[in-house]
């Protein structure tokens, strides 16, 4: 952290700040729209770097571009995917700046029915005025 000083006078929260909401609610859409295309370059352009996971108890920081294995696809479709469908997305926590999603996707196959189903929080923030994800907590 660079400033302290954020860490103690934290930014106002906003219950039902609508406009942060549908900026960060189409960064999320454009992901899985990338991510369904197998377009890792567009799923980048859709992340803040350094980029956190956090995958159980493990802590994973992408410091650019480029990170995701070359094989993740592969795994993917021989596991059955085609494609991966929002359940729901839920703000919980908004900002100006930032909003905190409570995201379930399945991922699915050809005919339709689930191969699995993921419920994670994915923060999409909104630095030098382009809104990106920022966190993403499986």
């Amino acid at each position: 952290m660079s400033d302290y000083n954020k860490f103690f006078i934290p930014a106002k929260s906003v219950q039902n700040d609508e406009q942060s909401v549908t900026a960060a609610d189409a960064v999320l859409e454009a992901f899985t729209e990338s991510f369904n295309a197998r377009d890792t370059i567009g799923m980048d352009s859709l992340l803040h770097f350094p980029h956190v996971m956090y995958l159980g108890g493990e802590l994973i920081v992408w410091e650019a571009p480029g990170q995701l294995p070359p094989d993740f696809f592969a795994k993917l479709i021989a596991k059955g995917w085609e494609r991966t469908v929002y359940e729901s997305k839920t703000p919980i926590l908004v900002s100006s700046d930032k909003v905190h999603f409570r995201v379930i996707y399945t991922r699915r196959r050809g005919d339709g029915s689930v191969v699995s189903t993921h419920d994670n929080v994915w923060i999409v923030t909104r630095v030098d005025g382009r809104w990106a994800i920022a966190l993403r907590s499986y």
